[in-house]
């Protein structure tokens, strides 16, 4: 077509917002340091809690099951399993809200 209403690439292409198939250095800076910011929340109540001689139980199952930033393994900070997926696993930005949502425990083997 021509004159106002031609055709240009970000229309022809598909979708306009095109999310980047990998994370840069910069998002992957954030997610760790998320992480590290709810590790050093839930250390904060555990000692607390402690200080008072009381515990609290979903803290406690959040301790056994849940690995801390350092625990944990790049591919499962910054990739999510997705059964969808052609290799089981796509990147954590792909998931909607991924700054809000704990992505941490994921199935053994993929």
């Amino acid at each position: 077509m021509f004159g106002a209403f031609r055709v240009t690439n970000p229309l022809s292409g598909g979708l306009l917002w095109k999310i980047p198939w990998r994370l840069s250095k910069f998002q992957k800076a954030r997610q760790r340091k998320r992480l590290r910011a709810v590790d050093a929340v839930v250390d904060t109540l555990d000692q607390a809690l402690k200080k008072q001689g009381q515990t609290l139980k979903a803290l406690e199952v959040w301790k056994e099951t849940m690995p801390t930033e350092a625990e944990m393994l790049p591919k499962d900070k910054y990739t999510m399993f997705d059964r969808k997926e052609k290799r089981y696993r796509k990147g954590i930005h792909k998931l909607p809200k991924w700054t809000r949502v704990s992505q941490r425990v994921n199935p053994p083997g993929y």
